[in-house]
């Protein structure tokens, strides 16, 4: 995880990216695409720490909340991650405008749990 008092500046992990390079809603559900015994020593501590907390099923959002890193970096962190096939994220597919029950039911309780 993060150190938070870290002299790296959260966008500096990005290359000063601030957009992902694909839309990312932050209810957008995340998953860990990796085996747990695979080799972390080439990947950046950011997606380490990203990958061990998405072996749980968690939004956007939470992973933003929880890993004390602002939004639009975790959106490009996750991004970058699920081109590398390091997590599988599930965007929200909306009916006639109107989001899915079951996402928001499962975002709702995610957030309780914080």
């Amino acid at each position: 995880m993060p150190d938070p008092a870290s002299p790296v500046r959260p966008y500096a992990v990005t290359g000063g990216r601030t957009a992902p390079r694909v839309k990312l809603a932050m209810e957008a559900l995340v998953s860990s695409a990796t085996a747990e015994q695979r080799e972390f020593s080439h990947i950046t501590p950011e997606y380490q720490a990203i990958s061990q907390l998405c072996r749980q099923v968690r939004s956007v959002a939470e992973v933003s909340a929880l890993l004390r890193i602002p939004l639009g970096v975790v959106r490009v962190l996750i991004a970058d991650m699920a081109a590398e096939g390091l997590v599988r994220v599930h965007q929200p597919q909306l009916d006639a405008g109107r989001p899915d029950v079951n996402l928001l039911e499962r975002v709702l309780s995610g957030l309780r749990r914080l």
